[in-house]
C-alpha cells in the first residue's frame, strides 16, 4: 500500500460515524417536519375542516403531500449544508466532510442524485450505508450515485 492510499484510507469514514451523524441530522430534520405538520394542521382545520380535533386522513392525498413536502424541505437541508461548507450539522461533531470524487465543486444536481439514493438506500433497511463495507474504495450506493465521498478530516 503506497503512503497515499493509505492515507486516503486514515480520512476514509467508519460506518458508525457515517451513522451518527445521520441520527444527529435526525433531529434538525423532525423539527422541520413538526413545523410542516402544523401548518398542515392548521390549514386543514382553517379549510373548512373547524373541528380541531379532526386529524388529517391517514393516506389520504393531505398526508401524502405533507409527506412530500418533509422529503422536499429535508433535502434542501441537506442539499444545501452540502453545497454550502460539505457538512450538514451532524457531520461536524464527526468531521466528515463531502467532497467530489474528481477535484472540483460538486453540482447541486449531483447532490440531490445523492439525497435521493440515499433515501432508497434507507427505506431499503440501509442497504447502501451497510455496501460501505464491501465497496473496494468504501463508498456508499449514494456516493457511487453523485460522484461525491465522505472524508473524516484530522483533529485540529
Amino acid at each position: 500500500m503506497s503512503e497515499h492510499d493509505a492515507a486516503a484510507a486514515r480520512m476514509r469514514p467508519w460506518i458508525g460515524w457515517r451513522l451518527a451523524a445521520l441520527f444527529y441530522d435526525l433531529w434538525p430534520a423532525l423539527a422541520m417536519w413538526f413545523a410542516l405538520g402544523f401548518v398542515f394542521a392548521l390549514g386543514h382545520t382553517f379549510l373548512g375542516h373547524h373541528d380541531p380535533r379532526e386529524n388529517i386522513e391517514p393516506l389520504g392525498a393531505l398526508q401524502w403531500l405533507l409527506w412530500a413536502c418533509c422529503w422536499i424541505v429535508t433535502g434542501l437541508y441537506a442539499v444545501t449544508s452540502w453545497q454550502r461548507g460539505g457538512q450538514t450539522l451532524g457531520m461536524r461533531p464527526w468531521r466528515l466532510r463531502l467532497v467530489a470524487n474528481e477535484d472540483g465543486a460538486v453540482t447541486r444536481r449531483a447532490l440531490w442524485r445523492r439525497y435521493a439514493i440515499g433515501t432508497l438506500s434507507l427505506l431499503a433497511g440501509g442497504l447502501g450505508f451497510w455496501w460501505a463495507w464491501f465497496d473496494r474504495d468504501g463508498l456508499t450506493w449514494h456516493d457511487r450515485a453523485s460522484g461525491t465521498r465522505l472524508l473524516r478530516e484530522p483533529k485540529r
